[in-house]
C-alpha cells in the first residue's frame, strides 16, 4: 500500500522557536526525503522543543515517545495488557474474551494509525540498548505491523514526520545513522541568545538582558564546570531578576540567585573560588 503524498511545506521556525539556516535546511531535508531527523546537542539547545515547533509550524499533531533503558521497539507499536486482563478475569470486570480490549497502541502505533500526518518525537534514543535503533528503523521502513494476539494489521495512512534526539550517551549504529538526516544544534551565540530571551521576556529592559547574557556566557566559560547552565536556566534567571526588582547596577561581580543557574555544589564552589568568595553566594537573597 502506498502512502499519501502531501504537498511539501518548508519549515522556517515559529514565533517562539528561533532557528538558523542550517537547522531549517536539516528539517526540510528530512521532510523532503521522508527520513527521520536525528538531532544532537548539549542540554538546553532546544532538541525536544524542535519537535513541538515543527508540529506547530506544519499544523500537525505531536506524539511523544520518551525512551528509557528498558524500552524496546515493540513497545512503540503496541502492548498487550495481560495484567489488566487477569485482573478483570479474577474480579469479573470487563469482557476478557475480547482480546482487542487489552491491546494498547504505543506511540509509534498511534502515529501509524493516525488518520492525518503527524509528528512523532522519539526522545533520547541513546538511552535504550544497542539493538533498539536498528529495530526502530526496521519498523519505520515497513510502516505497518501485525498485532500477533489478534492478527490485525495496522498500516500507516501517511508516513509520520520522525524527529529523534540523542544526548551522545552511546554510539549509535552506522546502519541507523545512514538512514537518518543528522543535525547538531550548536549552543546559541550571544546575539541569538538575546533574541531568544526577548521571545520569553519581551518587556524586560535591554540593559538588564545584555548584562545577564554577558554574565551567563562568562559563567559558562569557567573551567571545570560539571553542568553548564542552559538556555532555559538563563530564561528562568532573568524571570527571578525581574521579579526581585534587580537592575543592572545591583549585580556586577557576584551573581544573585546563583542556584537558578548552577545546580551542582561543586560548580557553585568553582564559581565562588573564581570571584574570591566563600560559602553560599552572598547576593542570592530575595530583595523585594
Amino acid at each position: 500500500m502506498s502512502v499519501i503524498q502531501e504537498p511539501f511545506v518548508r519549515f522556517t521556525g515559529t514565533l517562539t522557536y528561533l532557528t538558523n539556516e542550517s537547522l531549517e535546511a536539516a528539517v526540510n531535508s528530512a521532510l523532503a526525503l521522508e527520513r527521520p531527523l536525528l538531532v544532537k546537542g548539549e542540554p538546553g539547545t532546544g532538541k525536544t522543543l524542535l519537535a513541538e515547533a515543527v508540529a506547530a509550524a506544519l499544523g500537525m499533531d505531536l506524539i511523544f515517545w520518551g525512551v528509557k533503558s528498558t524500552t524496546r521497539a515493540q513497545d512503540g507499536l503496541y502492548i498487550y495488557d495481560t495484567v489488566q486482563r487477569l485482573y478483570d478475569a479474577r474480579f469479573g470486570d470487563g469482557d476478557v474474551k475480547n482480546i482487542r480490549h487489552y491491546i494498547k497502541m504505543g506511540p509509534l502505533g498511534r502515529a501509524f494509525a493516525h488518520k492525518e500526518r503527524c509528528v512523532i518525537l522519539i526522545d533520547e534514543v541513546d538511552k535504550a540498548d544497542l539493538e533498539f535503533p536498528n529495530d526502530l528503523l526496521h519498523e519505520l521502513d515497513r510502516m505497518r505491523f501485525i498485532v500477533n494476539e489478534t492478527g490485525d494489521e495496522v498500516i500507516a495512512h501517511q508516513r509520520p514526520v520522525v524527529i529523534i534526539t540523542s544526548n551522545n550517551e552511546k554510539e549509535l549504529p552506522d546502519a541507523f545513522l545512514r538512514r537518518c538526516v543528522f543535525h547538531f544544534i550548536d549552543f546559541p551565540d550571544q546575539e541569538l541568545m538575546r533574541k531568544i530571551v526577548k521571545v520569553h521576556h519581551p518587556h524586560v529592559e535591554d540593559a538588564l538582558v545584555d548584562q545577564a547574557v554577558v554574565a551567563f556566557y562568562e559563567l559558562r566559560q569557567l573551567p571545570r564546570l560539571r553542568k553548564r547552565p542552559s538556555t532555559s536556566e538563563l530564561v528562568d534567571w532573568i524571570s527571578v531578576l525581574k521579579r526581585a526588582g534587580l537592575g543592572t547596577e545591583r549585580f556586577v561581580k557576584e551573581l544573585p540567585f546563583l542556584g537558578v543557574l548552577l545546580k551542582k555544589e561543586q560548580d557553585i564552589e568553582t564559581y565562588n573560588a573564581s570571584v574570591g568568595t566563600t560559602g553560599s553566594n552572598k547576593k542570592g537573597g530575595w530583595r523585594p
